[in-house]
């Protein structure tokens, strides 16, 4: 109280005298030495304050933040209520990988092993091929060198969450004080806050998705035109009006014109299994409900745009256009409520040595490929005639002219094709039946004559195995994929590749022509699918939305949906010209290693190493409403039905020309 005084009266004499601007220095010169004086005090009093504060720094930058923020963060998620949790649960798998590469960036490598051991039973169901490649990351200098890791780093992870789901996870942020794994997802995460309350569909393709850099290049690449439409002058186009000539005359035919449907039936059956299918299935759709179901069906494949071909197209011989357009005269419209007949081929005696398998158009012809590099195709006709009527495996395959016949001179069931050095791993037979392709782990792809029962050609090209590879719709050219990363288009009258698609990060695993064969689709190990431009071999779609490696694709008869399938046994349906996801069809509990349309469009088959085959319906499928989606019932809706092998996964599905889903299983 005496300073204040003392102050005082300075400052009336101050002001007495007007001493203005000393007045003004005096006085600001007295607040700064009570605040100084005031602080000193305070540290007298309290002398640890710093030492508290030196301590709380050190331990907010050692390596146990990381732990404790992400233990703390994973407690309460696990806590939280059911409605919200499968939402606030996406956010740990970003964090607990952000956690892990900046702890080996700090170098604190130990620490770093300790905390994935500790975490990672957490996300192994969904994410256990990352975590095998990130277990590789040792040091520092592996972040930088390891493609994987260095575009974690450098991408962000995008979110779906509900804005009651984001206020929970900010207040839990903020009440826990964490910085650490605040600055992680302020900088690895991005979110998109829905209104409302979460979904009840906690499988949502897109709810999680990793978008690097290169997003807006993404978003400008699914902004391209594309034409999905169907070739000009198709048969199916000539059918159609074929059809619309006819259909005057075929009202007053009534029951007559029935009759005749019927022996027409009978003539054309494509093999003894087949006819009898194709004649079972045409009898329950005798009914009116199946009857008026394929209407919409046929005006769908008619609303499909006409586009021109890139290409130049091969010239179709008479006899195999006839032979097609009966095969469409006859065929079977599927519907919800009129399912396919399936046919089963079973390899039996394999002894595990299967490793591909494909079927011809007509299901007349069977094809193997063996990992002991060898090649196998049974003549169904043929095999008819056999005593037995199983693909039995012939043993001591030793040499080339054995094709036909074993060492004691019986005859085998099969014809033998030798030339691969390694695995055979993808087979197929051309739109007519008469060449077929394989390619191997030798990275070679070769051509073969199934009428002069020899080796045509050998593609070289690729540097690594070929994982796949594909006729197009119109024959003549081919696709392969390959463990180099690439797709590569290739014609049966030159050796090296006509284009070469690069752009994936990883295996692309597996190829499909689009309808008009003016484009192809690539699926690969990095979780992607990409649509590619065959004229100028550039990307022009990615799809985003898996989450593991693609394993099957299949492009409908429109060419405007597509569907794949990944390693999780997850289907999902894309719309090609949005470039976006269309449903997920969730129901298969292992890998999916076969998808097919069937001819008109309207089902789907997938096959997959659960051992079953499950038929979808392709409408719901594409057009779901607003209330299935709150209910989370819009996947089980859209399957159809589920047939089950004895104890046999599913290698390869194909629906014939006449709706026949034919069916191979080792």
């Amino acid at each position: 109280m005496e300073d204040d005084k003392i102050v005082g009266y300075v400052t009336a004499y101050l002001k007495k005298k007007g001493f203005t601007q000393t007045e003004k220095v005096f006085q600001e010169e007295f607040q700064h030495n009570k605040t100084s004086n005031s602080s000193a005090n305070n540290s007298l009093l309290e002398p640890d304050i710093a030492n508290h504060l030196l301590a709380f720094s050190q331990l907010e930058s050692g390596p146990a933040r990381f732990h404790d923020g992400y233990s703390k963060l994973r407690t309460w998620t696990y806590s939280s209520l059911d409605l919200y949790k499968h939402e606030l649960l996406r956010v740990l798998y970003p964090v607990f990988i952000h956690c892990f590469m900046d702890l080996v960036a700090k170098g604190h490598v130990q620490e770093a092993r300790n905390f994935f051991n500790t975490f990672r039973e957490d996300h192994e169901m969904m994410h256990l091929r990352d975590l095998q490649k990130l277990e590789g990351v040792l040091s520092p200098t592996h972040l930088e060198e390891m493609e994987f890791a260095h575009s974690l780093r450098q991408s962000k992870f995008n979110i779906k969450i509900c804005e009651y789901s984001y206020e929970l996870l900010l207040q839990h942020l903020h009440s826990t004080q964490s910085t650490t794994i605040l600055g992680i997802i302020n900088e690895h995460i991005n979110f998109q806050v829905t209104p409302g309350q979460p979904s009840l569909i906690s499988d949502d393709p897109e709810a999680v998705t990793l978008t690097g850099s290169s997003l807006e290049a993404a978003n400008q690449l699914n902004q391209k035109e594309i034409h999905w439409g169907l070739l000009e002058d198709s048969l199916e186009e000539r059918l159609e009006k074929a059809g619309a000539l006819l259909s005057d005359s075929e009202k007053g035919e009534g029951e007559a014109k029935e009759g005749e449907n019927d022996e027409s039936k009978k003539r054309s059956i494509e093999g003894g299994k087949q006819g009898a299918s194709v004649k079972k299935v045409k009898k329950d759709k005798g009914g009116s409900a199946t009857g008026k179901s394929a209407k919409p069906e046929a005006n769908t494949m008619s609303a499909a745009p006409r586009v021109k071909p890139e290409l130049p197209l091969p010239i179709i011989p008479t006899e195999v256009e006839q032979s097609i357009l009966e095969d469409l005269r006859n065929r079977v419209q599927l519907s919800s409520v009129a399912l396919p007949s399936v046919s089963f081929y079973t390899f039996i005696n394999t002894h595990n040595g299967l490793s591909c398998s494909s079927i011809s158009h007509d299901g007349s012809l069977v094809a193997g490929g063996f990992s002991d590099s060898s090649l196998k195709v049974w003549d169904m006709a043929k095999l008819g005639q056999q005593p037995t009527n199983s693909l039995s495996q012939g043993e001591n395959d030793t040499a080339q002219n054995e094709q036909m016949f074993g060492q004691g001179g019986g005859k085998r069931q099969y014809t033998l094709f030798q030339g691969h050095s390694g695995p055979v791993y993808a087979t197929c037979f051309s739109p007519v039946g008469d060449f077929i392709l394989s390619s191997s782990a030798d990275s070679t792809i070769r051509l073969w004559s199934t009428k002069l029962n020899a080796n045509l050609v050998c593609y070289k090209g690729h540097n690594y195995p070929v994982w796949d590879v594909q006729f197009s719709p119109v024959g003549h050219y081919f696709a392969s994929s390959s463990h180099d990363r690439t797709a590569r288009i290739w014609s049966m009258d030159r050796i090296q590749p006509l284009r070469i698609m690069a752009g994936h990060l990883s295996d692309v695993d597996c190829v499909q022509w689009h309808a008009n064969c003016n484009y192809i689709a690539t699926g690969s190990s990095d979780k992607t699918v990409r649509l590619w431009d065959v004229q100028s071999g550039e990307c022009v779609r990615v799809f985003v939305g898996h989450r593991g490696m693609i394993l099957a694709l299949a492009m409908s008869p429109d060419g405007r949906y597509m569907a794949s399938g990944d390693e999780d046994g997850t289907i999902i349906m894309w719309d090609l010209s949005s470039g976006r996801c269309l449903t997920p069809l969730i129901g298969h509990t292992s890998c999916v290693w076969s998808l097919a349309f069937s001819s008109e469009g309207s089902i789907l088959a997938s096959g997959s190493a659960d051992c079953t085959v499950k038929l979808w319906d392709v409408n719901t499928s594409t057009k779901v409403s607003r209330a299935e989606e709150k209910t989370g019932n819009a996947n089980r809706l859209r399957s159809l039905k589920t047939l089950p092998t004895k104890s046999t996964p599913v290698y390869s599905l194909r629906f014939s020309r006449r709706n026949l889903l034919l069916r191979l299983e080792p």
